[in-house]
């Protein structure tokens, strides 16, 4: 198939597109790098021995995207271009909005326009807001805490209104839990612009001597050990998913909404000495205020994905810290 994916130089995107390549797709890269790198693209190249097309251009401008459409003819729409740290969105809904929300009306138009009905759209378990009880399946109730995660959650309910109004579209939400890890070679990893936003970044860092030390943020959570308890996914698991869902886009199936996580929650002081184990590096940490628009617990239900897509994460905690120590060993100034 050829594939157009939106956001393809940022973190998840970059190791999507290794996958689809090595599986044989043909691939194009739509990125405004507003928080990824040039340089993870040449990464990829080398990765998967070819080059790799890739368009510059920003989903809320309908003549780049236009433009795309008017010289490929394109099968599927991953879409990964989106703002993604909480804590920011806290600071500037309107940014996240406009650009999570309206680029993806953008980008739908256009999709429209061009007869290209088939879309996978990266969503986030922040829709599911702070569950009463996990683990958490896709019929839990949505109620997100934050503007992060309502940007995600309103692009969902545009896609299922999109499908209403015209049942030729097939849609799949995919809900992640929490991306760790990298790629084996440690040629590509997550490369956060200024203070990571996610912790194992954060770990990674301090781990390098880039930072002092791990900032935790609270300590009075309702969890095993009082810091917060969340479900770490290999990234590539998770573009694996992609391509179990790109061969599910091919069936009649309307719209889906699946959870990518592993069914396992993991606190951050677990994960810090799981770190620490797989690396042989002391992580210094301090524990600070609670971030507005974070939960106690959130960790998945992946009974649905088994079962609809045939996937499952196959990567344990340890393969997690040890490719995530690789990448920033490797790069510990990111993508210079």
């Amino acid at each position: 198939m050829k594939v157009l994916v939106t956001g393809g130089a940022g973190y998840i995107g970059s190791h999507t597109v290794v996958q689809l390549i090595e599986e044989g797709h043909e691939v194009i890269v739509f990125d405004n790098f507003c928080n990824a790198s040039r340089e993870s693209i040449k990464r990829v190249e080398k990765i998967v021995r070819q080059n790799i097309e890739v368009i510059e251009g920003d989903i809320r401008n309908a003549e780049d995207l236009s433009a795309v459409f008017t010289s490929h003819t394109i099968d599927a729409v991953i879409h990964f271009a989106g703002l993604k740290a909480v804590h920011e969105s806290v600071e500037e809904p309107l940014k996240y909005y406009d650009n999570n929300v309206y680029g993806t009306i953008v980008l739908c138009d256009v999709m429209q326009k061009f007869g290209c009905k088939s879309i996978i759209f990266s969503s986030s378990a922040t829709v599911y807001g702070d569950p009463e009880s996990v683990p958490i399946t896709e019929a839990f109730p949505t109620g997100a805490t934050n503007p992060y995660g309502r940007s995600k959650l309103f692009v969902e309910e545009i896609l299922k209104d999109l499908y209403v109004s015209d049942n030729t579209w097939k849609v799949i939400l995919l809900r992640y839990f929490n991306p760790v890890g990298a790629h084996k070679s440690g040629t590509i990893g997550e490369n956060p612009n200024g203070v990571p936003n996610n912790l194992m970044p954060y770990i990674t860092q301090t781990a390098v001597g880039k930072r002092k030390s791990l900032q935790v943020y609270g300590s009075d959570y309702r969890t095993i050990d009082g810091t917060g308890v969340r479900d770490y996914i290999h990234v590539v698991d998770l573009a694996n998913g992609h391509l179990k869902a790109l061969n599910k886009l091919q069936e009649d199936m309307g719209v889906l909404t699946i959870n990518l996580g592993t069914g396992i929650g993991y606190s951050v002081l677990e994960m810090v000495r799981a770190f620490e184990k797989a690396s042989g590096q002391k992580i210094p940490y301090e524990i600070v205020g609670r971030r507005a628009g974070d939960i106690d617990q959130c960790y998945a239900d992946t009974t649905l994905a088994e079962k609809v897509l045939g996937w499952r994460a196959s990567k344990g905690l340890s393969e997690m810290c040890e490719d995530s120590w690789r990448w920033q060993k490797n790069n510990s100034m990111g993508y210079m």
